[in-house]
């Protein structure tokens, strides 16, 4: 198919390069296959967001050939810093302290983001980006257009410009809306509670169709609309990166945020247990956090006397963070013991899958990580109240580690493969 017969797609975005964490990479992947299918993505994005989280080396990763086009966008995290620049950079990187421990301009700036900032605090971006796209769409003979979320306010660009143009809309969503665990934290009023249950309701209810990451969110959101679902998930991309050999240590290595209800104290219990008990484990074992951490997990490790084991790597380059992933004996996988939790994939998982590391995964019982874990034979998954078998399954683990064998073989892994996916989006599309 020659370049000028390529159907033209609007993806209407927040996190673009050079935001760093999952949220950027699943489009900028479906941008990088999108084209070996006869599709020209055009990306829309803001001109001077406000990322929590930058990664330059993403930037790398943009095809030299796309469209991508930038509009200013007004957010309120300026004033927000006037107050606390400390934890407004904490609440928008969804560090969000326990509510005991929520000092009082914490409280208020929950409650004003929660209340006033309805769907979120990019909603201001909302008109402006209408106006500006209703008139690229026509004079470009656009089509299709994608918006995908969160931050959600991004569904409403999408519900405007479908009453405008007539376009066939998709609404992706990466994560639930008013089910997700941080939408309780946000201290709404009732009032705000059913104005965000609205606006979800119309979102479902008029987007032509809905990609949801999960089957759990699938099943949610058919209880509220009519409308064709479809699960993509999240997935891995080929690369040429090579380490060495594994670490010298057992190290156990958590990447991405441990947010202060993501704190598995179970799990530190365990490892204290381990320590004490068994003078090689104590000897070798090295617990690597690469990633935004919560003081109040931190503390929890303290307090079960791991300090001396524990290393805070912080935020690390997607690149680095795929060589942790590839060099470390085992992989931590934590989520939220809670029902809401079920439904969420973190994108990280895909890429474990392809380390040739063993995943240690912790979770509410029945989640879809747990089958996606379980059906590719890549890991282990315990629910909170598994103690005993927890303990004796990192015993298992050390095991090998000391016999030089620990491994993991993988199976049914093409699948999650960004190009295979990419295939699965276009098939909505067309």
């Amino acid at each position: 198919m020659t370049e000028m017969s390529k159907q033209k797609i609007l993806i209407i975005c927040y996190y673009w390069p050079p935001a760093g964490g999952p949220g950027v990479q699943r489009w900028l992947k479906f941008v990088k296959y999108l084209p070996d299918f006869g599709i020209e993505p055009i990306v829309y994005c803001p001109e001077n967001p406000n990322y929590p989280i930058i990664d330059e080396s993403l930037v790398d990763e943009i095809p030299n050939n796309v469209t991508v086009l930038k509009q200013p966008i007004k957010e309120p995290y300026g004033f927000a810093n006037m107050l606390s620049k400390k934890s407004s950079k904490k609440i928008s990187s969804g560090v969000i302290p326990k509510a005991k421990k929520q000092s009082l301009i914490e409280k208020l700036m929950l409650y004003v983001r929660g209340n006033y900032f309805i769907p979120d605090a990019r909603k201001n971006w909302v008109n402006p980006s209408v106006d500006f796209l209703s008139n690229y769409i026509s004079e470009n003979e656009i089509k299709t257009i994608i918006t995908t979320g969160p931050p959600h306010s991004l569904h409403l660009i999408g519900l405007n410009l479908k009453a405008q143009t007539g376009v066939q809309w998709i609404a992706d969503f990466r994560d639930p809306w008013t089910t997700i665990g941080y939408h309780k934290a946000l201290k709404l009023t009732e009032s705000s509670k059913n104005k965000h249950l609205t606006l979800e309701q119309n979102v479902l209810n008029t987007a032509d169709k809905i990609i949801v990451t999960s089957n759990h969110t699938k099943n949610e959101f058919q209880s509220k609309t009519d409308q064709p679902i479809t699960v993509i998930t999240n997935g891995y991309d080929s690369h040429s990166i090579r380490v060495e050999g594994k670490d010298k240590k057992f190290t156990l290595s958590h990447i991405g945020s441990l947010l202060s209800e993501r704190n598995p104290a179970v799990l530190w219990e365990v490892l204290s247990e381990l320590v004490d008990e068994i003078e090689a484990f104590s000897g070798a074992f090295q617990l690597n956090l690469i990633g935004v951490v919560s003081d109040d997990v931190v503390e929890s490790i303290h307090q079960h006397g791991l300090v001396q084991f524990l290393n805070v790597v912080g935020y690390v380059s997607h690149e680095e963070a795929i060589k942790f992933q590839m060099k470390s004996q085992l992989l931590l996988l934590i989520e939220i013991d809670s029902e809401d939790t079920k439904a969420i994939i973190p994108g990280k998982i895909f890429e474990y899958l392809i380390s040739e590391t063993p995943i240690l995964a912790m979770g509410p019982k029945d989640a879809d990580v747990e089958r996606i874990i379980t059906s590719t034979n890549t890991g282990t998954y315990f629910n909170y109240n598994q103690k005993k078998e927890l303990k004796n399954q990192i015993m298992a683990y050390f095991e090998s580690y000391q016999k030089n064998s620990l491994e993991v073989n993988g199976i049914g892994l093409q699948k999650y493969h960004r190009k295979a996916l990419t295939e699965q989006l276009v098939s909505l599309v067309r």
